[in-house]
């Protein structure tokens, strides 16, 4: 073991030969520190932190070891403390007991074979200790971040240990279900009896019963109302063992309005181009429809990522059109239009258009017709759309 890797004790007594018989004991062993001032321990814990044991006596001038412990229990609760004591100091031994939280007391004089022992016991333990505390500090931030990113799901999850009760819960689900405060540590049967979870209770139940692998679809009247999607997984561990199982909560309201705006971007797609103002006339009408479409996604009062994404999907949409049927009549109404803010308008439109890899035929005319007037600096004034 290296000196920086061994462990530090102090050791604090007035007696300046009983120091350095302990210093000469455990220096093989250990990085010792001394002080015969007790008033000046605390300050050395501080600039040599961690200190993994100190041993004092109790009787010396200035601070008892009593109150020496007591202090370093408050400031270093995981140092390990030991106390020497004569045995006319019981009382004061039982006192270290209470305030200092000792964990060893030395009768002198003391054998130096178990002395040793004791202490590597107690720098055993310290060790121990540290460890465990750096476990706990580690699984609490692992908690931490895995809360986070089960909040950011976009499905709902409650964790049920085999006996029912709640053990884990993220925000969508309690968003997805109106539920309110923390449910961890309660039966799943006492969250979902309120009058408008009964039902989703039932089907709740249906599936666990199922074991797995089925799924239910409800309408739920929280907020607004939307419809949601119920499954049930069941957990086990690495062993196959049991441990309960996982309701998942999918909001699916939006699905109908994706799937209108996915008819919508497709029957664009596949508008032919064979004259000018048939593909304009379908990108008019197409965004009468994306207008009426996106209200129907901000007025239907459902707060969710897969909305908020539907609408954003729906305002890209619209702006792709707008910019394709302002470089049209850009190159029709004007003789020298600016060539690069008409490139700029057709890159914004492609990169918002849903399906980027697959543009409308009448788009890709519309954007040779401006590569051809940007390199050529001559326009036909025609329509393309």
């Amino acid at each position: 073991m290296s000196d920086a890797d061994r462990p530090k004790i102090l050791i604090v007594d007035d007696e300046e030969a009983i120091l350095e018989t302990m210093t000469f004991t455990f220096m093989d062993l250990y990085e010792v520190l001394t002080t015969s001032d007790p008033t000046q321990a605390i300050g050395i814990m501080e600039e040599n932190a961690p200190i993994a044991v100190v041993i004092t006596d109790q009787r010396m001038p200035g601070m008892t070891g009593v109150e020496l412990l007591s202090e370093t229990y408050q400031r270093f609760p995981e140092t390990i403390r030991i106390i020497l004591t004569g045995f006319a100091d019981s009382e004061a031994t039982i006192k270290a007991i209470n305030d200092g939280h000792i964990y060893g007391y030395v009768n002198k004089p003391w054998e130096p074979d178990d002395l040793k022992a004791l202490v590597h016991r107690a720098t055993e333990l310290h060790a121990l200790t540290v460890e465990n505390r750096r476990l706990v500090e580690d699984l609490r931030e692992s908690n931490l971040f895995l809360a986070a990113v089960m909040d950011r799901l976009r499905t709902g999850a409650i964790a049920i240990d085999r006996e029912g009760v709640v053990r884990a819960v993220n925000q969508p689900a309690k968003a997805f279900i109106g539920l309110e405060g923390d449910i961890e540590g309660e039966p799943i049967d006492s969250v979902m009896e309120s009058e408008p979870m009964k039902e989703m209770a039932q089907r709740v139940r249906t599936l666990a019963e199922e074991n797995g692998g089925g799924f239910e679809e409800i309408d739920l009247a929280v907020g607004a109302g939307h419809r949601v999607r119920i499954s049930n997984q069941a957990l086990s561990n690495e062993e196959g063992v049991h441990m309960g199982r996982v309701i998942l909560f999918k909001e699916i309201s939006h699905e109908p309005l994706t799937r209108d705006l996915e008819e919508i971007v497709g029957r664009l797609g596949e508008t032919k181009s064979e004259a000018p103002g048939v593909l304009r006339e379908a990108f008019e009408a197409a965004l009468v429809t994306l207008a009426a479409l996106g209200k129907r996604v901000s007025e239907g009062g459902i707060e969710s990522a897969n909305m908020s994404e539907l609408g954003e999907r729906v305002s890209r949409t619209q702006t792709a059109i707008g910019n394709w049927l302002d470089v049209d009549d850009a190159l029709a109404g004007d003789e020298y239009p600016d060539a690069q803010l008409l490139r700029d308008r057709l890159n914004i439109a492609a990169q918002r258009w849903p399906r980027s890899e697959s543009l409308p035929e009448g788009v890709i005319a519309l954007s040779k017709a401006v590569e051809n007037y940007y390199e050529s600096g001559e326009n036909s004034r025609q329509r393309i759309l």
